[in-house]
């Protein structure tokens, strides 16, 4: 049972590290660091490919704590692979979430302990570069943000203790 439960998080964060390698891959091997592509003339103002490194956080937040996020990264992954086994069958969304982040997480923690920088790729208006193990992470906390809103609306409303007295 256990390892049913783990194979559809390392399925979901498989598929996000996957993605992410293939995707940095190809932009580190057909771009050169700074270039820009975009086959679409109208949509370049819009959202474009371009190659782009990272050595801080997510959306290219606190530069220069390559070390920090490594550790930060390791951590998080751990919490979630050990958190994970406590989340119930029927929580699905929570599920996802975690998948989506460890994906999210182990996808730029590559590219830390290899390259020690981190590939972003995707420029959207005038939003910072990001990738998919970015969209992951994003994602995932999205979800979870989403999960907490539905569980809050499904439970009734506590009674209050002290009801002011109704005046005829």
């Amino acid at each position: 049972m256990l390892i049913r439960t783990y194979a559809i998080l390392a399925t979901i964060a498989s598929a996000i590290v996957a993605l992410d390698q293939y995707t940095k891959f190809l932009v580190r091997t057909r771009l050169a660091l700074g270039e820009v592509w975009m086959p679409i003339d109208w949509l370049a103002p819009y959202a474009r490919i371009v190659h782009w490194t990272n050595t801080g956080a997510a959306f290219g937040l606190f530069q220069n704590g390559n070390m920090v996020f490594t550790v930060l990264a390791i951590i998080v992954s751990a919490a979630i692979i050990y958190y994970y086994r406590d989340v119930g069958r029927a929580s699905w969304l929570i599920r996802l979430a975690l998948g989506l982040q460890l994906g999210g997480a182990l996808g730029n923690l590559i590219d830390r302990l290899t390259r020690g920088t981190v590939t972003d790729f995707l420029s959207v208006g005038t939003f910072p570069v990001f990738n998919v193990a970015d969209s992951g992470i994003s994602v995932g906390v999205a979800l979870l943000l989403a999960d907490m809103l539905i569980e809050q609306r499904r439970r009734p409303a506590p009674a209050e203790e002290n009801p002011a007295p109704h005046s005829p």
